[in-house]
């Protein structure tokens, strides 16, 4: 019988270490891997598995099958309203916001570093205090001493004072401005970072390829260089997007008048929180969870056509 070729020894130790490093790693991602499990899987599971009961955090949970699902479609007058507005949101803010974060960061970048520095803390600056857009409240308060009021009637551009949040004619509007502001956030600080890595040589090899403009530059080296952070403070939209809730509920109060500023997130804390209906909350989230994922896939898909 023919005797099989003797692995060669550094071929052999080569392969084990391979393995060693291998078995590191996975040791070193265990914990991370766990905390996501727990936290992130978990809850998303659960919350798919919910949306088949009712609940109310006292009785046990009985099965109703497809009913808060269907609840949603035909059984719920104002949830129909905040998909519409939260859809109107996501339309206006996300792509505002994303390209904003990225102008805004592509701008700041041409700096030197303290001048790059102090108007990256500016800009990040409504972000970092999570309450901030508690200004715009004082600003556009409804009676004579919000700012807006006071100045237009000092003006004489209106003869009483304008409940601004209270009012469906202006409060979109103005609810947008304060989410664009409010957004910026991390998607602008990863922008800032993803420019400040993207490889220098690259833009001496562009020039001499024949890249004479800036706006050469930026489409076919420094945005294909960034792509990966480019998808990164994509996600991060979406789900700021998304989950728009307590910057209008704070301002507008929920719900608000015709629900017309109401979103999922806030119509999914009145059920959940106020009213203990868990199992037709979970199947919102369910349908949240669906629309961000069914988005960030779409997202994903168009970035992949810089630099092509």
């Amino acid at each position: 019988m023919r005797q099989m070729k003797k692995e060669p020894e550094k071929t052999r130790v080569r392969r084990l270490s391979g393995k060693g490093e291998m078995a590191a790693f996975y040791l070193m991602l265990a914990p991370f891997a766990l905390l996501f499990f727990l936290f992130t899987v978990l809850p998303v599971l659960t919350s798919a598995g919910l949306g088949f009961f009712t609940y109310d955090m006292i009785s046990m949970p009985k099965w109703n099958g497809a009913q808060n699902f269907l609840r949603m479609v035909v059984g719920d007058e104002v949830f129909p309203k905040t998909v519409t507005n939260t859809l109107k949101f996501a339309a206006v803010t996300g792509p505002v916001s994303f390209f904003l974060s990225f102008l805004l960061a592509w701008f700041i970048n041409e700096f030197k570093p303290l001048g790059r520095s102090a108007l990256a803390f500016l800009f990040y600056a409504p972000a970092l205090a999570g309450n901030a857009f508690f200004v715009w409240n004082v600003a556009f308060s409804g009676d004579s001493y919000g700012y807006v009021n006071s100045a237009m009637l000092s003006l004489g551009l209106i003869d009483e004072p304008v409940n601004w949040f209270r009012n469906v004619q202006y409060n979109t509007g103005i609810l947008i401005a304060v989410q664009l502001w409010v957004s910026l956030g991390v998607a602008f600080l990863a922008n800032i970072a993803g420019l400040q890595n993207v490889n220098p040589e690259m833009y001496e090899a562009g020039a001499l390829d024949g890249i004479r403009t800036r706006w050469h530059e930026l489409w076919y080296i420094t945005l294909p260089g960034m792509k990966n952070i480019l998808l990164f403070g994509a996600v991060m939209q979406i789900q700021a997007t998304f989950s728009i809730g307590s910057v209008i509920t704070s301002l507008a109060g929920y719900p608000s008048v015709d629900n017309s500023v109401d979103t999922i997130v806030s119509h999914l804390s009145d059920v959940g929180i106020t009213r203990y209906e868990m199992g037709y909350a979970a199947a919102i989230s369910v349908f949240l969870f669906a629309m961000m994922a069914v988005t960030r896939v779409a997202v994903g898909k168009m970035l992949d056509f810089l630099g092509r």
